[in-house]
């Protein structure tokens, strides 16, 4: 399925406060969930450099820079859809670690450590950038001055070739479709394990109903279980409109070309809500993590203070 180009303005400055915060690894997270939550928040930050500096920004203020010449926009074109994707993988491979490090505790130890992590993420990252490479074969230029391609726009062929067809379904099952399955099964199995294990534990320590004993292990768990269901149905629920809209033309076999004001619409508010999806996970690390708040708190007052010190330090 392709991207097209975004319109919405992205908080780059909190994704990569947050990629320095959880990099100095002082937020009480785990060193291999710590490498996940870089890499998502790193990919987040790469769909908001191509989107709003490569395509917003130049579009508006420089609409005429090379940056507008079809080769060039189609390869900015394929590192939106690379990153995107890559965000959208990042998180299923977030939730297996999580769901292995709460549900199987003897395969834990082999796979939630550091090493393996960097072995997913780079082996993750690798074969969707191969994957991505024949995007760039699915533009055309928009006008040819001077025998020189400007703009890109998606070939009309994408939409009734049987080939590219069949590659748009099968990109769209690989993203978002397999990940939203992945997801709600890891989610069933982990919440399933954690509501056995909490009855199991009530039991070995003699809980009773009306009893408040706290349970560092469950709480544990219960914030790993938050910060999990957080991040992974936020995903499921900004991607969904997308969906929505390729199995619309799919089956109506309509080009989005010649939609009408109200699907153009539905389909722009698509785009809008899966490019927010690459923005968000910085907020819901402060909705969920204390110490991630008392950090990102640190670094927005450090600024201020330092500036009040060396005038203080001046002044005596």
């Amino acid at each position: 399925m392709a991207r097209p180009r975004s319109h919405l303005h992205l908080p780059t400055q909190f994704n990569f406060l947050a990629i320095v915060i959880l990099s100095r690894g002082k937020c009480g997270l785990s060193t291999c969930t710590t490498y996940y939550l870089v890499a998502m928040a790193t990919t987040d930050l790469l769909v908001i450099v191509t989107d709003v500096v490569l395509w917003r920004i130049s579009y508006y203020y420089f609409p005429g820079s090379f940056l507008k010449i079809t080769p060039v926009c189609t390869v900015i074109f394929v590192l939106l859809c690379t990153a995107a994707e890559c965000s959208v993988w990042f998180t299923v491979t977030f939730s297996f670690d999580r769901f292995v490090a709460i549900c199987c505790q003897k395969l834990k130890t082999k796979y939630c450590t550091e090493k393996t992590a960097a072995v997913v993420l780079a082996t993750t990252c690798i074969l969707l950038c191969s994957r991505n490479i024949p995007f760039y074969f699915t533009t055309e230029p928009e006008e040819i001055i001077d025998n020189v391609p400007w703009e890109c726009s998606i070939k009309p062929s994408y939409y009734t070739e049987p080939g590219w067809v069949g590659f748009a379904w099968f990109d769209t099952v690989l993203t978002p479709l397999l990940p939203f399955v992945l997801i709600l099964l890891l989610n069933a199995l982990t919440v399933r394990h954690i509501l056995v294990a909490s009855r199991v534990r009530k039991g070995l320590r003699g809980q009773r109903e009306g009893e408040n004993h706290n349970d560092p292990k469950m709480e544990s768990r219960r914030k790993s279980m938050i910060l999990l269901f957080t991040i992974s149905g936020s995903f499921i629920l900004l991607w969904l409109i997308i969906v929505i809209d390729f199995f619309y033309y799919i089956i109506t076999g309509t080009d989005p070309k010649d939609y009408n004001d109200s699907e153009h619409i539905f389909r722009q508010v698509g785009f809008m809500l899966l490019l927010l999806s690459c923005c968000t996970n910085t907020f819901i690390y402060g909705v969920t993590q204390s110490k991630f708040r008392e950090q990102f708190k640190g670094a927005v007052k450090y600024p201020v203070t330092s500036i009040i010190q060396l005038i203080n330090k001046q002044n005596n």
